[in-house]
């Protein structure tokens, strides 16, 4: 039976209702010092800010290391009544001190593993995705030792992996990497920051494997591609790629939160929502928000 594997359990893909393919709660990362996202009544507050939008469920992004406060996302997927998606996985080696990865090296496919079937530490909440991340234009050591670790764990549980492109590049050699190399079928590959790259011939070749490719990014404003991801979105629909797109809002910065003053999780429903309709129909972005997220996280977990 498939099912998508949410913080409270496996629930019918259906279960979600309009979702949200890729966000952030809790975040944090040397890169961005003072923007974490690590307040409770902050995620609380954006969680019921998204449902009164009519949102259903939020897949947060963010993996090991990086502040995910996997046992808060229970009782806030409780409180808010929004399902909540968890990942494993890896970010940049650039998002780490040098302690981390050294630390993992070896077991990363365990540890993927064991969070997706067993738990995350001691919270008991299980990952229900690996995420894993590329590089500008390249993928170098840490990105190849991550992947190769992602795809051993979905080999053992079926999981979907879900990949951060940086500035939206090096989508067909990641594909060349998961799917050519180290088999994993192309619809359990989700790509994601397409938006940040407007190239539509590359987004036609990645559509043609078979993956999802996300447009996630409109709460970070400073994205200037971000306008061109209507029409990217409508050319991929007029080449019959409707069905692989998916939509997130990326918020990864306190700054960017609704509650914070920021557009926030609601901006992908309040403004996203009726800005892509008027492009490609609500019908297509209806199905965007529902069916396709359903169908790229929902799994019949081994």
């Amino acid at each position: 039976m498939t099912s998508v594997r949410t913080v409270l359990g496996d629930v019918p893909p259906e279960h979600l209702g309009v979702c949200d393919a890729h966000d952030h709660l809790f975040f944090g990362s040397p890169r961005l010092p003072g923007q974490e996202l690590r307040s409770v009544p902050a995620a609380r507050a954006e969680l019921a800010a998204f449902r009164a939008q009519g949102g259903g469920a939020v897949v947060q992004w963010t993996p090991y290391g990086l502040g995910r406060r996997a046992a808060d996302l229970p009782p806030l997927s409780r409180e808010t009544g929004v399902h909540i998606v968890a990942a494993t996985g890896l970010h940049q080696d650039v998002h780490y001190d040098e302690a981390t990865p050294a630390a993992l090296r070896g077991q990363l496919a365990e540890v993927f593993v064991a969070e997706l079937t067993e738990g995350i530490g001691t919270s008991g909440v299980r990952a229900g995705f690996v995420k894993v991340a590329g590089g500008f234009h390249g993928l170098d050591a840490h990105a190849r030792r991550t992947m190769a670790a992602a795809a051993e764990a979905h080999h053992t549980t079926g999981a979907p992996i879900a990949v951060h492109l940086e500035l939206g590049t090096g989508a067909l050699d990641v594909l060349d990497l998961l799917c050519g190399k180290l088999g994993v079928p192309p619809h359990r590959v989700i790509l994601g920051h397409l938006n940040r790259s407007p190239d539509v011939v590359a987004h036609r070749q990645a559509a043609e494997s078979g993956c999802y490719l996300a447009f996630d990014g409109p709460s970070r404003a400073h994205h200037a591609t971000d306008w061109r991801m209507p029409d990217a979105v409508r050319a991929l629909a007029e080449a019959g790629f409707g069905d692989r797109l998916l939509l997130g809002g990326d918020t990864t910065t306190a700054a960017a939160r609704s509650v914070d003053g920021g557009p926030g999780m609601p901006y992908l429903l309040r403004r996203v929502r009726p800005r892509l309709e008027l492009t490609v129909g609500e019908e297509l972005v209806a199905r965007i928000l529902t069916e396709n997220a359903w169908r790229a996280f929902g799994v019949e977990w081994r």
